[in-house]
């Protein structure tokens, strides 16, 4: 988060020289998953060198992604996010320029967004649509961890520290989704940081929040046991 932070602050600095100028995952129905196996293994990585890197550019072929009018999508973010205090508090100029930084996509059902221990340049906003979290176990199993849902932000933990994908996200109805990439990311740092820090501190809101929700998850189950 430090190295997130950096990014801006010194986008920030740069432009400064140049010109003046609640949302969870919700709980879904829990899948016939071995919990106390998830949790066992939840921390197993692959070593370093055989994992996979995805390109947002390379998944959005996988996926048989279409590209969304930026319009459209950008009606869309904002009925998503439209309570959120500090995406609120952006003035419609600002708002106008979401487009030049964002893909706005729709997916069919059955695509694989991220796949678990790949490294990926991209995170993803759910718009619309149902999309699956699961951890894969070693023994193939999947474990769901959520079902993400309108406003849900999916692999933003990679997109901040460039580690591996903790889980596999999986389309489970047609989908209308916002990309965010790590070049864009950088492109905000720059040009734009008063937007890119709202968009980020808006993503490490509900990462936030998701983290609480596992960790109970976690509590409630070493009790149990």
């Amino acid at each position: 988060m430090k190295r997130l932070l950096d990014r801006f602050v010194s986008g920030a600095s740069s432009a400064s020289h140049t010109k003046p100028g609640d949302l969870g995952f919700a709980k879904p129905a829990p899948p016939k998953a071995d919990d106390e196996g998830f949790f066992a293994t939840q921390f197993m990585e692959r070593p370093e060198h055989i994992r996979a890197t995805s390109a947002w550019t390379a998944r959005a072929l996988a996926v048989g992604a279409h590209a969304l009018e930026p319009l459209q999508g950008l009606e869309l973010l904002l009925k998503a996010w439209g309570s959120d205090a500090l995406m609120a508090s952006l003035s419609n100029e600002d708002r106008r320029k979401l487009p030049d930084h964002l893909d706005f996509i729709s997916v069919p059902p059955g695509r694989e967004l991220i796949v678990q221990e790949e490294k990926g340049d991209y995170a993803l906003i759910v718009l619309e649509g149902l999309v699956a979290v699961d951890r894969v176990q070693p023994t193939g199993a999947r474990a769901r961890l959520a079902e993400a849902r309108e406003g849900d932000v999916l692999g933003e933990m990679s997109l901040l520290d460039a580690g591996a994908r903790f889980a596999s996200c999986l389309t489970l109805s047609r989908c209308s989704i916002a990309v965010l990439t790590s070049g864009a990311l950088d492109e905000l740092a720059i040009e734009e940081p008063r937007l890119g820090m709202a968009l980020m501190a808006s993503t490490a809101r509900r990462l936030s929040l998701r983290m609480r929700q596992l960790s109970a998850r976690l509590g409630a189950l070493l009790t149990a046991g």
